[in-house]
């Protein structure tokens, strides 16, 4: 039975096109089925929170380009827990917006806010975690960041420096959080995967309504001020059109920046589920089970000849038979295909131009 204090709150606004053809700045990768399992990873970024988290509890901060997918998605949460952000400003304004908005509805709120776009292989672990981190928030002013431990001196993410010398007394799975670390280059992230207090970025928060709305009435008084003048609106008819106002007078500034390098309740919870924020093709090839070959094949009717570690992806196609290839990924979405070698991946965006 999930807690009536649970909310989860779903960042879902990014505009990128990661995964073209698959995916377009119209309809982005966090709506599109990338795994190939007739779920999209919005769809199963909510699955996961099933038992924690009620879907009246359920809030996605999107643009309003973007609301008719989210309601096509996700028919089961309530139409005002989408809201809509007028224009981009990071993710500190849109965390704030959603936890004042919360707060007027639930002043003892729990929440956990989630990128709309990642994966997470082990659930249960998941599931394990987040409710031992809700316990925690639930009975104190402190932050919680999940920090995944790395296997590989990754430059594409951000890295947390824990505190490992003693655990807290209430949790001996969280730690102090010593620093927040921007994405390295190879050399220095290879010097952190040497040491075991190093760990990726996940973009996973978990917090008290209050304590979060408090550490912006510090540490971000404008920002605060902007969402604490929007009291008389929150769940009124005139809620959007103050929103459509005031948000863009917000500073364009991460959370990160604004709040998380700041506060002095700050921990993380080393973690390891399987996760990954599938950035490129090659993380998506990683995450998904391989032939003997190496192989990632998401599709009806794929078959394969002399071809080694590729990733392929072509779900509307009623026969695909690839032969010869190494390392390429070969995707293709309506009337488009995508032949590239995985090492130049990174050229993919010319390519969608």
């Amino acid at each position: 039975m999930a807690d009536q204090n649970n909310h989860l709150v779903i960042m879902a606004g990014g505009i990128g096109s990661r995964f073209w053809p698959m995916s377009t700045p119209e309809k982005p990768k966090q709506f599109i089925d990338v795994l190939g399992c007739g779920r999209t990873l919005l769809q199963l970024t909510v699955d996961r929170f099933k038992g924690i988290c009620n879907a009246e509890n359920i809030w996605v901060v999107t643009s309003a380009s973007y609301v008719d997918l989210v309601r096509e998605q996700l028919p089961e949460i309530p139409e005002e827990n989408i809201l809509k952000e007028p224009c981009r400003r990071n993710t500190a304004p849109c965390i704030a917006y959603v936890s004042w908005r919360i707060k007027s509805k639930c002043p003892h709120a729990n929440i956990v806010v989630s990128p709309s776009d990642h994966i997470v292989m082990n659930p249960t672990e998941f599931q394990r975690v987040i409710q031992s981190c809700l316990g925690f928030v639930g009975e104190s002013d402190a932050i919680i960041t999940l920090g995944m431990k790395p296997n590989r001196p990754e430059t594409g993410y951000g890295y947390i420096q824990a505190d490992l010398s003693a655990s807290s007394v209430r949790n001996k799975e969280v730690f102090r959080v010593d620093s927040f670390r921007e994405k390295p280059d190879l050399k220095t992230a290879e010097k952190y995967i040497q040491k075991n207090n190093y760990f990726w970025n996940a973009g996973i928060f978990i917090w008290n309504v209050s304590t979060i709305v408090n550490a912006f009435r510090v540490y971000q008084p404008a920002i605060s001020e902007i969402f604490e003048s929007m009291l008389p609106y929150y769940g009124t008819p005139k809620e959007q059109e103050v929103i459509d106002e005031k948000f863009p007078l917000c500073e364009n500034i991460s959370v990160d920046y604004a709040i998380m390098e700041k506060v002095e309740e700050i921990f993380v919870f080393p973690a390891n589920f399987g996760w990954s924020d599938l950035g490129t093709w090659g993380s998506l090839q990683e995450h998904v089970a391989h032939d003997a070959y190496g192989n990632a094949c998401i599709g009806n009717n794929i078959k394969v000849y002399d071809t080694h570690n590729c990733m392929i992806h072509t779900t509307q196609e009623k026969k695909v038979v690839v032969q010869g290839l190494d390392g390429y990924i070969v995707a293709e979405k309506d009337d488009t295909l995508l032949i590239c070698k995985l090492s130049e991946e990174q050229r993919i965006k010319q390519f969608s131009e």
